[in-house]
């Protein structure tokens, strides 16, 4: 049937996309699978108690369906009705029309509903290369010439040793841009690299075929792993070969201007060794050589050299168990001083258990089950790149279980991940949000990695409400929040336009470097920026000054990467 409102609705939400203005009604913009959970939330005083489904093209009413009650968020003054359209199984382009206020954007309903997400964010790794050009083949129009060569890189005074003493050279190409800067840090690269080497363990076959079309995409190694070792290669560059201690980071001694890679000339220096970096060092080159064994043919020599270097990283953090990489106070004492990231940790017992489950993983030697069993009771968190005590009891549940008490430590993940299943109060229907303290600096990673505990949770059990609710936090991140942005760039109709992200500001090109995801709302607002809205679930902005909610970087792609592949592997099993 018709609905008379319909034309009227239709050019009111063409006017509200052409001034970029946030539509009430927040939909997951990518889409919805055929037979899995659809939830829609309309924020404002709504008087209407009824919603349609609208066939995008016909315009014909497919589905109604009845708004819950007025639900006030916890996380800031907006008030939702919960449009729950789950039982409308009809593959398609639609919008949900809402009398009064008019229809969505156009989503679709789908078998394979996030697939374009999953390949974006894991693309969006390439976009991030340094030293090599970005072809228009693989780029599109974000074709750009290589970056910072990084081969001739001078050893800081805080990096001097007796072998590598202040001013000499080393070579330390390749690797990812961090964020929105053009530096490379071991301490992010561990988090991030973790995270994705998780993600291939637990869904091989998922990535085994997956192409994102980068150069590597026809060798016989799965995409994934080609990016992941275009960072690996680079993090080897940064151990010394003397010592096995690793490098902070890789870096000007100030940020670059926004400009695009490569432009700037300043010298790049590696900085001091620190424990935390070389014990997540430690940790990543040990997952990889257990799963670069498999590949002996094709990478000849990897898999034995990432271990030998993991076990050399080991026994530098076993002399310097605590050495605290200190910006602040390296820069009283050496210069030129160092103002980029610092990644400063100064607490260390979640990397010396995330390095010791990896290498007791890889090896089964039980010289690492003293350090596992001591820091095992330890508090469980969402992963950070402060805090990766979580990567160590996912590894352990994977392939760790003889070091363990595998029933006692699946008990105990599984009573953390119980307490992210609550969403039916939430005025979002999502997992995020939960908790106010939720909204922080990469507040989407916390969407991310709540969203992995979970599918952890029904890797260890089956029980679909652990997916369920990891899907609220895929919605989060692709529009179903409070703030009605999907916050990956290139996905959706109302995503993110001006990120923090260098390229994406000095290429000239309207819309940003795709599949990257923003930070999202963080009520800290350190970028001191304009901020329309302040409180905790809205305080965002989308504006290149905003590094504080709008600044991109590889650690909160990651998880991304990792909840979009993994609900799309799990689909099927599942029924979705």
């Amino acid at each position: 049937m018709k609905h008379c409102l319909l034309l009227f609705s239709c050019s009111l939400v063409i006017t509200i996309q052409a001034q970029q203005t946030t539509h009430p009604i927040r939909i997951n913009q990518e889409g919805y699978y055929v037979q899995g959970p659809k939830v829609a939330a309309v924020v404002g005083n709504i008087p209407a108690t009824d919603f349609y489904i609208v066939d995008a093209g016909r315009k014909d009413t497919v589905y109604k369906g009845k708004l819950s009650e007025t639900k006030q968020s916890a996380n800031s003054s907006l008030q939702t009705k919960l449009a729950d359209f789950s039982t409308f199984r009809r593959p398609g382009n639609f919008r949900l029309l809402v009398p009064g206020v008019g229809p969505s954007y156009v989503f679709r309903v789908a078998n394979q509903a996030h697939h374009a997400a999953a390949v974006a964010l894991l693309k969006g790794f390439y976009y991030q290369r340094v030293s090599m050009p970005l072809e228009e083949k693989y780029a599109g129009k974000w074709h750009r010439p290589a970056g910072h060569p990084d081969r001739t890189v001078l050893i800081h005074p805080s990096a001097a040793t007796e072998k590598r003493p202040a001013g000499t050279t080393i070579s330390s190409p390749g690797g990812w841009y961090d964020a929105g800067d053009y530096n490379k840090y071991i301490v992010n690269s561990g988090i991030t690299m973790g995270t994705l080497l998780s993600a291939y363990e637990d869904f091989t076959t998922y990535f085994d075929t997956l192409k994102t079309n980068i150069p590597e995409s026809n060798n016989r190694i799965p995409d994934l792993l080609d990016e992941i070792l275009y960072n690996l290669r680079w993090m080897l560059t940064m151990q010394d070969p003397y010592d096995g201690g690793v490098y902070n980071k890789c870096t000007n001694a100030a940020f670059d201007g926004m400009v695009m890679p490569g432009v700037t000339k300043l010298p790049r220096y590696v900085v001091q060794k620190g424990t935390a970096a070389t014990l997540d060092f430690a940790a990543v080159m040990a997952q990889a050589a257990r799963i670069y064994k498999r590949f002996k043919k094709q990478l000849p020599g990897l898999s034995d050299s990432c271990l030998a270097a993991a076990k050399r990283a080991w026994q530098w953090a076993l002399t310097y168990p605590d050495l605290v990489y200190d910006q602040d106070k390296m820069n009283t004492i050496h210069k030129p001083a160092v103002t980029t990231g610092g990644y400063g940790d100064r607490n260390f017992g979640d990397e010396w258990f995330w390095a010791a489950a990896e290498l007791m993983a890889t090896t089964g030697e039980k010289a690492y089950n003293d350090i596992i069993t001591k820091e095992l009771r330890s508090p469980l968190t969402i992963p950070s790149w402060a805090n990766v005590r979580m990567l160590g009891y996912y590894t352990l549940l994977r392939v760790g279980k003889q070091a363990i008490d595998a029933a006692a430590l699946k008990k105990r993940l599984l009573y953390f991940a119980d307490e992210f299943t609550k969403t039916k109060g939430s005025a979002f229907y999502t997992v995020m949000g939960r908790f106010r303290t939720d909204f922080v600096w990469g507040s989407s990673s916390v969407a991310a990695n709540q969203g992995i505990l979970l599918i952890n949770a029904f890797l260890l059990t089956k029980d679909k409400k652990y997916l369920d609710n990891a899907l609220t936090n895929l919605d989060y991140l692709l529009g179903r929040n409070a703030t009605g942005y999907s916050f990956v760039t290139g996905i959706g109709t109302y995503s993110v336009m001006h990120p923090h992200h260098r390229p994406s500001v000095a290429d000239g090109i309207a819309e940003p470097v795709p599949g990257l995801l923003s930070g999202g709302p963080n009520p800290g607002r350190q970028d001191r920026c304009k901020y329309e809205f302040t409180e905790p679930e809205t305080a965002f902005t989308d504006h290149d000054c905003s590094y504080a909610s709008n600044e991109i970087a590889i650690n909160w792609n990651a998880p991304a990467v990792y909840l979009a592949a993994a609900i799309e592997a799990l689909s099927k099993q599942v029924g979705y």
